[in-house]
């Protein structure tokens, strides 16, 4: 089998859940010996060296096609622009080579093929897009977010509506999906199993230890958990957090229970400082499906997050606390809640965290059931 998989990035070169998710099919992909053709925006280096983040044995399978993508120009809309001609782009450097067996596009990177498809004017093998976290589809906060949606939305239903068949991960996203289209694919975001401790390894603080992983973000609620901090501080209550990501200085809270990490891109760097953590907190007002608390159970750890996208299908009281986006009164109680939780309690839910992961959300499988869908649709 030859896929054409379109993305806009792959970590380590482009940050992001969408990248790193593209990596992973990619990998194991090619460790499945299935034909990789990566669409990739240009990045000024070798052919060699950018395929220097995979194995060996996996890089004979992987074949990089870099494409233009456009420079960036600030006004209301522009990403959907750029996507869009960015896909325009993508289109003319497929027509220039043979036909996959399928096109997995990430995103908006399908557009222009999706257009000349519904024109029956080409060729084109079935397409299969993958939009996550569809935010534009959840409820909006803030009036750069509603102005947002307004351009989102129409192109993200054309993609949808002419996509052979949409990806999704999980049911809440699934069900938004299903009133634009009814070929859908559901599949979770899956982890590398080197992500996965020892039993063992999974202990206790001697006072909770939580932390968050991510960008500077309103989307991310940044705003919400740093007023719950700050509250939670005033209380005089006894813990830790952590944040690793890049943080301006203005938005940092200066307290010796708060600690600062900035971006960490090396893995084994960010999975020892996780690892070494109780609770991974997120506020986010949207999401998807988010590796990062896939990762951060895999390494043991308790979850407290909004219960926004699929997060649900991660998170229930066995492992964590789900709470209302937007609250940071109703957050500070949660983080009070695991900071009075019994040590017993708490090693209970790490060790169901990370049993989730093993029996759910490794690649392993996520791939076997990627592959066995497309199978069947292409049959």
């Amino acid at each position: 089998m030859r896929i054409a998989l379109l993305t806009d990035g792959i970590h380590p070169y482009v940050i992001g859940g969408m990248q790193m998710h593209s990596f992973y099919l990619a990998k194991y992909f090619a460790k499945a010996k299935i034909e990789v053709d990566l669409y990739h925006p240009f990045i000024n280096i070798s052919e060699k060296e950018f395929l220097a983040c995979f194995l060996p044995e996996e890089e004979i399978y992987i074949h990089p096609i870099f494409v233009d993508f456009p420079k960036k120009k600030y006004f209301p809309g522009h990403y959907i622009v750029e996507s869009y001609k960015y896909s325009q782009n993508i289109s003319n450097e497929y027509f220039r080579r043979n036909s996959p067996d399928f096109i997995y596009a990430q995103g908006f990177t399908g557009w222009e093929l999706l257009k000349k498809k519904k024109k029956k004017r080409n060729n084109i093998s079935p397409i299969g897009v993958n939009f996550h976290g569809l935010n534009m589809f959840q409820p909006s906060f803030g009036w750069k977010t509603k102005l947002n949606n307004v351009f989102f939305k129409p192109a993200v239903k054309y993609n949808l509506l002419n996509a052979d068949c949409v990806f999704s991960l999980g049911t809440n996203l699934s069900n938004l999906i299903s009133h634009i289209s009814k070929n859908i694919i559901e599949i979770p975001i899956g982890i590398d199993n080197t992500w996965l401790v020892n039993e063992e390894e999974i202990t206790n603080n001697d006072i909770v230890n939580f932390i968050f992983v991510g960008r500077y973000d309103v989307v991310k609620g940044i705003d919400i958990l740093n007023n719950s901090l700050k509250k939670l501080i005033a209380s005089d209550a006894s813990f830790m957090f952590n944040f690793v990501g890049p943080f301006p200085a203005e938005g940092q809270i200066n307290d010796k229970r708060v600690k600062y990490f900035g971006e960490i891109k090396n893995k084994a760097e960010l999975k020892n400082i996780v690892k070494k953590s109780d609770v991974i907190v997120l506020a986010s007002y949207s999401e998807g499906m988010p590796t990062v608390i896939i990762e951060a159970m895999a390494c043991g750890l308790a979850v407290l997050s909004t219960n926004v996208g699929v997060i649900d299908e991660l998170v229930d009281d066995g492992n964590g606390i789900l709470i209302i986006p937007g609250d940071s009164d109703i957050l500070k109680k949660a983080l009070s809640d695991f900071i009075k939780i019994s040590p017993k309690k708490l090693l209970e839910m790490k060790l169901n965290s990370r049993k989730k992961v093993e029996l759910n959300f490794l690649w392993d499988k996520i791939i076997s059931k990627t592959i066995y869908q497309i199978e069947k649709f292409i049959s």
